[in-house]
């Protein structure tokens, strides 16, 4: 896995993406009370298991400040962690609901909400430096579930991979040194209420998870 010198958490003013500075600062001035900043890791820096979006909703994440929390696709992910013991609690789409990882951590790709959902390939590029820095200060990391191709890619690059040699599927297990990467499609509402992605499916990649930490 490459090393990296930087951060894991940019600043709440990052100012590395001008596009999003832009954007953030729009929906400040519309929306005060919401959290409207880079959205932080949550969960412990000791866990095995990551898990990576893509970037924060606007009116989930970034509206909330943890990530997955208050939209459609943190009800199926957060149903899922728990049901496979990786989350305890209640999750109640509110940062102060109580509920905790176990043995669990949860990224972004990019960790600023983008337009329509859609960050830049430079804006992904520019925001995997926090993502190497995450990865580096997991030491007991072991395995990795990617939701979505782009989610995919970034952390791939970020374990010194090559795309070509670890292509994007849902369902697939790739192995990369210590660390497993398990790809799953993104849990968003397209995607499940299109039938792309089932509960049933979704929750068999955290099963195999389990059963690989098991070992």
């Amino acid at each position: 896995m490459v090393r990296s010198t930087q951060k894991p958490a940019p600043g709440r003013d990052c100012p590395l993406c001008p596009r999003l500075v832009a954007f953030r600062n729009e929906a400040r001035a519309l929306y005060p009370d919401w959290h409207n900043a880079p959205v932080p890791s949550f969960g412990d820096t000791s866990a095995r298991l990551l898990v990576v979006g893509l970037a924060p909703g606007l009116r989930g994440a970034n509206r909330t400040g943890r990530p997955f929390t208050g939209d459609w696709a943190g009800d199926l992910l957060y149903e899922t962690l728990i049901e496979h013991g990786f989350a305890k609690g209640t999750y109640d789409e509110r940062p102060d609901d109580g509920l905790t990882l176990v043995d669990c951590r949860i990224t972004n790709a990019v960790r600023c909400v983008p337009p329509q959902n859609k960050p830049t390939p430079a804006e992904i590029n520019t925001c995997r430096a926090f993502l190497l820095a995450s990865l580096d200060e997991m030491k007991n990391l072991r395995a990795i579930v990617a939701l979505g191709r782009i989610a995919h890619e970034s952390v791939v690059r970020a374990l010194g991979s090559k795309l070509s040699a670890m292509p994007f599927a849902h369902g697939v297990v790739h192995e990369a040194g210590t660390v497993r990467l398990y790809d799953s499609y993104h849990c968003s509402r397209y995607n499940t209420n299109t039938g792309v992605l089932t509960p049933k499916m979704f929750k068999s990649v955290f099963k195999s998870v389990v059963a690989d930490l098991r070992k």
